[in-house]
C-alpha cells in the first residue's frame, strides 16, 4: 500500500491537494507500491483510483469463504485471523508480488478490482464474525497473566478492543470503516493503525487528507466541532464510545502500576509499528499464559469448537476462588501481627485494581480480613459510591465509626421499617386470644431482619452499638413511640445469643436485661427472678444513675409491660385467696416499682433526672383493694351461678363504679395501667357482666391509654371469645356506642380496630344494628387510605351476607311440609 493512500486511510498523507505529486497520483489511479508491504496492494489501489470517493458493492460470501469461518471463529488472535484470510484469499499472482519485496509494481493488474471485492468480502464476513453470538458475551476479561491476580495482556487488550465494538482489520481505511459497524480500530499492512480520531491533532489530520464521512473536505462547521464525522446510523449516539472507552481506561488504569500491558499499550504498540501482524502475535507470546504444555492443548479446544474467550475466563475464574481461598487462609493462620502484615502488603500492591470488576472481589477479600484498613484507602472508598456499596459490612463499620452521619443514613430505613412491621402486627385482620401482638418468643422476635441486620452492621464495634443506642433514645424522645425501646432490648440480646463479650460485658443493663428477657418468655416474674431483678436496681451505685435511664427504657418495652401487668393480676388474685392485703406482698411492691420504672420511662430520658418514680401511697392503699373487691365479686356472683336452683339466691351483679375507681384510672398512669389489664383479664375469663361495669370508666383514661392501639388490638382479641353476645343489641349499644364510637371521630385508630372487630364479628351482629354500625364508621374525606381500606372489606363482607340469606318473599312461598300420619290398623286380639 502507498503512503499516499495510508496517509488518507490514516490521517497521514504525504501530498496535499494542489501538489503536483498528489494530483498526478489521484488522476492516474496508480500508486507506487512501497517495500515491507503485504499482498493485498492491488485492493488499495483499485479503491484509490477514484480518490478514496467511489464505493463497490460488495457481494455475499462465497462458499470457500464461509468455509473459512469456523477457522476464524477459532482464531487463537484477531491479528493471526486476518492473517489467515489475507493469504487464503488473496490470487496467487499478487502473493508472489508480495514476497518480492525489491519489486515496485504498478497497480494495474485486470485482478486488482477481483482483489479488491474479495477484500471487501473478507472484512464483512469478520465484521459479521464480530457481532455473532459467540463473541458477545464480552463483560468480564478474559485471561490471567503469569503469576497470581492479574490478566494476560493479549486477552485483556482484546476484550477491551472487542467490548467497544473494534476490531483488528487489515488493509481497512476510515472510509471503509464506517461500511463495516463495530470496526473501529483498522490494522494497514503497511504499518498505519486507523484508529477513531479522538484528539484536535487527529482531526487536523484527516482534514489535510481530505477524509469526511461524504467523501469530500470537512466543512468549516466539522471543524470548529472537534468531533469525528460518523456514519448516519452512529450519530444518535455521539459520544457514547468516547465515554465508554474512557470509562474502561480509568477501569484497567491500575494494570500499569502492576506493570501488566492494557488496551493503551495494545493500542500504542499497533500506532507504532510496522508490521500489525507481528506485533500482535508477540502481544499475545508475551501476555499469554507461560505453559508450554497449553500451546499443544489450545488446538484441541479450537477443534472442539471452544472459543478461547470461555477457556481464558474458566482459567480466570478457578485462579480467582483459589486466591480467595489463600486469602482467608492468610487472616487465620500465623501470628497477628505477621497476618496482617501480609495482608497489608498485598493490599497495598493490589488496591490499584479495585475498580475492575472481575478482580474486585479479592481486593475487598483482603481489606474485609484487616482490622484496620488504611485512612487512606477507606476515603477512597467512600468517596466511590460503587465501590462503598461493593465493600463488606467488615470494611464498612471502619468507616461508620468515623462518620456517624453517614451510619446514621444506612440505619434510618431500618429503624421505619421496624416501626412499621410493629404497626402492622397491631393492625392485623386476625383476631385471636392465642395468636397476638405478644405470642411470638423474645428468641423468635430476635430472628427478624431488622434486627439481624442491625446486629450485622454493629458487630463487635462498640462506638457504633453507642451510636445505636444513640439513635434510640432520640428517637423515642421525639416520637414517643415504645417500639424503639423493644428494639433497644432486642438488639442487646441478639448480641448476647453471638456471645459478643466486647459489648454485653461493657453494657451495664445486660444481666437486667437477660433477667428480663427470661421473664418475658415466661410471660410471668416469679420470687426468684423479682429477687434478681430488685439487685440490680438496688446495686446502682452513686454516680452511675445515668444507668437508671438505660434500665427504665427497656421497662418501657411493650412486652415487658405486659408481663409485669400480667403478673402485678396474678398476684392480686393469689392475695384474694390469701386474704392478703396489697401492702404486705414484697413481690407485688417490685411489680409495681419496676413498672413504675417502665412508665416514668420517657419523663426521666427528657428531664435527665435519673431518680426512681415516687410510688403513690393510695396507688396501694386504695386502688388495689378496690380492685380485689371488684375481683371478690366476680367469684361470688360466678359461684352463685353454678349453685342448684333451688339454693340460688336473688343476687344481681352491680352495675355501678365508684367514682374514687374513675378518678384513679383519670389522674394516675400507674392505676391506669393495672386497670386496663384488669379489664383484659375478665374479657378472657367471658365476664360480660364486669365487662359492661367497667366499660363506662374507660371513656377518660390517662393519656387515653384506653385508646392506644396496643390496649384496643388485646380487646378486640379477647371480645372474639364473647360472639354470641353480639347478636344481642344492649351489648352492642354498652360496647360500640359507649366506647368506641366516643373517640371514634377524633382517634382514627380507634376507628381502625372497630371496623376489624365488626369485620370478624358482622355474622354475629343484629342487621339492624350492623346497619347503623356501618354509617357511624363510615370515613371521611379526611381519613387514611388504611380506614378507607378496612369499611370497603366490610362492605364486601356484608354484600356476601346479603346473598347467602334468602328474601323474605322466597321465605313466605316456601311451603310448609305437613304430611299425614299414615292409619295403622289395630292389633287383633289374641
Amino acid at each position: 500500500m502507498c503512503r499516499a493512500w495510508r496517509g488518507r486511510a490514516c490521517g497521514r498523507a504525504t501530498g496535499r491537494p494542489g501538489e503536483p505529486a498528489w494530483d498526478e497520483k489521484r488522476r492516474c489511479g496508480t500508486w507506487t507500491l512501497p517495500h515491507g508491504s503485504a499482498g493485498l496492494a492491488s485492493a488499495s489501489a483499485s479503491v484509490a483510483g477514484e480518490g478514496g470517493r467511489r464505493s463497490r458493492a460488495w457481494s455475499p460470501p462465497g462458499p470457500r469463504l464461509k468455509a473459512l469461518r469456523p477457522s476464524l471463529r477459532r482464531s487463537a488472535g484477531v491479528g493471526a485471523s486476518c492473517r489467515f484470510y489475507a493469504e487464503e484469499a488473496a490470487p496467487e499472482s499478487h502473493t508472489s508480488a508480495a514476497q518480492r519485496l525489491g519489486a515496485q509494481p504498478r497497480a494495474t493488474c485486470p485482478a486488482s478490482r477481483g482483489c479488491c471485492e474479495i477484500r471487501k468480502t473478507v472484512l464483512h464476513a469478520y465484521a459479521h464474525e464480530i457481532h455473532s453470538a459467540e463473541m458477545a458475551p464480552l463483560s468480564h476479561p478474559p485471561t490471567l497473566a503469569r503469576g497470581t491476580g492479574g490478566r494476560t495482556r493479549a486477552g485483556l487488550a482484546r476484550w477491551s478492543l472487542l467490548r467497544e465494538g473494534r476490531a483488528l482489520l487489515p488493509g481497512t481505511c476510515a472510509r471503509q470503516r464506517r461500511c463495516f459497524p463495530g470496526a473501529g480500530w483498522l490494522a494497514d499492512p503497511g504499518g498505519a493503525v486507523c484508529a477513531e480520531p479522538r484528539s484536535g491533532r487527529d482531526l487536523a489530520e484527516l482534514e489535510g487528507a481530505g477524509e469526511r464521512g461524504s467523501g469530500g473536505p470537512r466543512g468549516p462547521a466539522e471543524r470548529a466541532s472537534g468531533a469525528p464525522a460518523a456514519a448516519p446510523g452512529e450519530r444518535a449516539g455521539d459520544g457514547a464510545p468516547s465515554r465508554a472507552a474512557a470509562g474502561a481506561s480509568a477501569m484497567f488504569a491500575g494494570l500499569q502500576d502492576l506493570g501488566v500491558a492494557n488496551g493503551e499499550d495494545l493500542k500504542e504498540t499497533l500506532t507504532n509499528c510496522t508490521e500489525p501482524l507481528k506485533a500482535i502475535e508477540q502481544f499475545q507470546t508475551e501476555n499469554g499464559v507461560l505453559l508450554p504444555s497449553l500451546q499443544s492443548a489450545l488446538p484441541f479446544l479450537d477443534l472442539h469448537g471452544t472459543p478461547r474467550l470461555e477457556f481464558h475466563q474458566s482459567v480466570f475464574d478457578e485462579l480467582r476462588d483459589k486466591l480467595l481461598e489463600r486469602v482467608s487462609a492468610i487472616a487465620s493462620e500465623g501470628k497477628a501481627e505477621e497476618r496482617y502484615k501480609k495482608l497489608e502488603d498485598l493490599l497495598e500492591k493490589s488496591f490499584s485494581l479495585v475498580k475492575m470488576p472481575s478482580l474486585q472481589p479479592v481486593v475487598m477479600c483482603v481489606m474485609k480480613h484487616l482490622p484496620k484498613v488504611p485512612e487512606k484507602k477507606l476515603k477512597l472508598v467512600m468517596a466511590d459510591k460503587e465501590l462503598y456499596r461493593a465493600c463488606a459490612v467488615e470494611v464498612k463499620r471502619q468507616i461508620w465509626q468515623d462518620n456517624q452521619a453517614l451510619f446514621g443514613d444506612e440505619v434510618s430505613p431500618l429503624l421505619k421499617q421496624y416501626i412499621l412491621e410493629k404497626e402492622s402486627a397491631l393492625f392485623s385482620t386476625e383476631l385471636s386470644v392465642l395468636h397476638n401482638f405478644f405470642s411470638p418468643s423474645p428468641k423468635t422476635r430476635r430472628q427478624g431482619e431488622v434486627v439481624q441486620r442491625l446486629t450485622q452492621m454493629v458487630g463487635k464495634n462498640v462506638k457504633l452499638y453507642d451510636m445505636v443506642l444513640q439513635f434510640l433514645r432520640t428517637l423515642f424522645l421525639r416520637t414517643r413511640n415504645v417500639h424503639y425501646c423493644t428494639l433497644r432490648a432486642e438488639l442487646l440480646m441478639s448480641l448476647h445469643d453471638l456471645d459478643v463479650g466486647e459489648i454485653c460485658t461493657v453494657d451495664p443493663c445486660h444481666k437486667f436485661t437477660w433477667c428480663l428477657d427470661a421473664c418475658i418468655r415466661e410471660r410471668f416474674v416469679d420470687s426468684k427472678r423479682a429477687r434478681e431483678l430488685q439487685g440490680f436496681l438496688d446495686g446502682v451505685k452513686k454516680g452511675q444513675e445515668q444507668v437508671l435511664g438505660d434500665l427504665s427504657m427497656i421497662l418501657c418495652d411493650p412486652f415487658a409491660i405486659n408481663t409485669l401487668a400480667l403478673s402485678t393480676v396474678r398476684h392480686l388474685q393469689e392475695l384474694v385467696g390469701q386474704e392478703t392485703l396489697p401492702r404486705d406482698s414484697p413481690d407485688l411492691l417490685l411489680l409495681l416499682r419496676l413498672l413504675a420504672l417502665g412508665q416514668g420511662a420517657w419523663d426521666m430520658i427528657d428531664s435527665q433526672v435519673f431518680k426512681e418514680p415516687k410510688m403513690e401511697v393510695e396507688l396501694i392503699t386504695r386502688f388495689l383493694p378496690m380492685l380485689m373487691s371488684f375481683l371478690v365479686d366476680d367469684y361470688t356472683f360466678n359461684v352463685d351461678q353454678k349453685l342448684p336452683a333451688e339454693e340460688k339466691a336473688p343476687v344481681s351483679y352491680p352495675n355501678t363504679l365508684p367514682e374514687s375507681f374513675t378518678k384513679f384510672l383519670q389522674e394516675q398512669r400507674m392505676a391506669c395501667e393495672v386497670g386496663l389489664y384488669y379489664v383484659l383479664h375478665i374479657t378472657k375469663q367471658r365476664n360480660k357482666n364486669a365487662l359492661l361495669r367497667l366499660l363506662p370508666g374507660l371513656v377518660e383514661t390517662f393519656g387515653d391509654l384506653a385508646f392506644g392501639d396496643i390496649f384496643l388490638h388485646l380487646l378486640t382479641g379477647s371480645l372474639a371469645l364473647l360472639a354470641d353476645e353480639f347478636a344481642l343489641e344492649d351489648f352492642c349499644s354498652s360496647l360500640f356506642d359507649g366506647f368506641f364510637l366516643t373517640a371514634s371521630p377524633r382517634k382514627e385508630n380507634v376507628q381502625r380496630h372497630a371496623l376489624r372487630l365488626l369485620i370478624h364479628l358482622h355474622p354475629r351482629v343484629a342487621p339492624s344494628k350492623l346497619e347503623a354500625l356501618q354509617k357511624a364508621l363510615e370515613p371521611t374525606g379526611q381519613s387514611g387510605e388504611a380506614v378507607k381500606e378496612l369499611y370497603s372489606q366490610l362492605g364486601e363482607k356484608l354484600e356476601q351476607l346479603d346473598h347467602r340469606k334468602p328474601s323474605p318473599a322466597q321465605a313466605a312461598e316456601t311451603p310448609t311440609l305437613e304430611l299425614p300420619l299414615p292409619s295403622v290398623p289395630a292389633p287383633a286380639p289374641l
